[in-house]
């Protein structure tokens, strides 16, 4: 691995992968496994125990210990103790996991379309002073070209909000469960 060299609160190294140079290759080689992905999404969701993230994810105990561990090495979550005694700790994401926001809203539109029949959770665009409309409604995934259209310029994706054309920060998003038995902090008990 080589060091990055983009300044933030943790750098990132970057992996040598074989074949073609590709951004996505490096990514994948850091990211790109299923109890990887699952355990950033519990922790975007707000469950940062590993308690938590082994029952919501259902991933081996073994595995998941590892995948956080690696994530943890290649600056994408970081450890902090909540309990001294006896010493315990849950997992939060640095500037890195955060900016994973979009890959992970991209994967979860793509499976709503082609890998269930009705999609489990949705995500809300919050409403209120600040937000240009009076309702929380659903939160579109566009990203629409910028407005030099005749120059060549690097492609710079964000998500906007189809009701009202703001762009969509996770700050500004709820999340609605919508699978039967489950709400954002996992299993309903009694369900």
């Amino acid at each position: 691995m080589t060091s990055n060299s983009k300044q933030g609160e943790n750098a990132v190294p970057h992996p040598r992968v074989p074949g073609r140079p590709c951004s996505a290759a490096a990514a994948l080689q850091l990211v790109g496994e299923r109890w990887a992905l699952l355990a950033i999404r519990e922790i975007f969701y707000g469950n940062r125990r590993y308690e938590q993230i082994v029952r919501n994810t259902g991933a081996p105990r073994d595995r998941l210990a590892a995948r956080l561990r690696a994530l943890e090495e290649v600056g994408v979550v970081e450890r902090r103790a909540y309990s001294e005694r006896p010493l315990r700790f849950e997992y939060h994401l640095t500037e890195a996991g955060r900016d994973l926001a979009p890959v992970m809203h991209a994967l979860l539109a793509w499976g709503d379309r082609w890998a269930v029949d009705t999609p489990p959770v949705a995500f809300r665009h919050r409403a209120g002073p600040g937000f240009g409309h009076d309702a929380g409604h659903d939160a579109g995934h566009d990203a629409g070209p910028g407005p030099e259209h005749s120059a060549e310029h690097d492609l710079d994706l964000m998500s906007t909000c189809r009701t009202c054309g703001e762009e969509v920060g996770s700050g500004s998003l709820t999340i609605d469960v919508r699978a039967p038995g489950w709400d954002r902090a996992g299993p309903v008990e009694g369900s």
